[in-house]
């Protein structure tokens, strides 16, 4: 499946993969991570990995530990750039990115939107990192596509991926209670092809 585009604010980060990994270790910013785990993670070669993490711990963004032969990373809560780093990494290689970049081409999708805990925080609401992404798919898609989709998805951001399914029917003409809540509230377009909902986020 090919990519999707890169983002706008991709001339900000110094590589792809530098935003990848930024995006992937500042998600979960209280977790430490191996550099297999985050190489395995991105899909990119453990060598390089290790370089950039190199360059991150350096530069104060990323902090690191030994336990045994490890080398344990996780985020640099101290450092005062943190947050405006999260922010940066988040909106441009975050989960938005990452969903489209799987379910793009999704056969029978319709529309995909980011629901929950996720569009709250590109909405700007305040909260810690939500422990997993909620997706809604509009159509008729390919279930066993979704799914793998999903799981790629998992893979590459280190969290469950949730996906639920509404027919265009009962997404736009006769929606259930479900879609009623949803349209009060935070929503992030990643693939929709018509206009979007009162509540949604950019």
């Amino acid at each position: 499946m090919a990519r999707a585009a890169v983002p706008e604010l991709f001339p900000l980060f110094r590589s792809r993969l530098q935003g990848e990994l930024l995006a992937y270790v500042l998600m979960s910013p209280d977790r430490e991570r191996t550099a297999s785990d985050i190489a395995a993670a991105i899909a990119a070669p453990l060598s390089t990995t290790s370089r950039e993490l190199d360059r991150l711990v350096r530069a104060g963004i990323l902090t690191e530990r030994r336990l045994g032969r490890a080398r344990l990373v996780s985020a640099n809560l101290e450092t005062p750039t943190l947050g405006p780093v999260t922010e940066l990494a988040l909106h441009t290689f975050g989960p938005r990115w990452v969903i489209e970049d799987e379910f793009e081409g999704l056969s029978g999708a319709e529309e995909i939107w980011i629901f929950g805990s996720w569009a709250a925080r590109y909405a700007g609401q305040p909260g810690p990192p939500p422990g997993d992404v909620d997706v809604l798919i509009v159509g008729r898609p390919d279930r066993t596509a979704m799914y793998e989709a999903a799981q790629r998805a998992e893979t590459r951001l280190g969290k469950p991926v949730n996906t639920t399914v509404r027919s265009a029917r009962s997404w736009r003409e006769e929606p259930d209670a479900f879609v009623r809540r949803l349209r009060d509230r935070p929503l992030v377009p990643v693939i929709p092809t018509r206009a979007e909902p009162h509540g949604s986020a950019g």
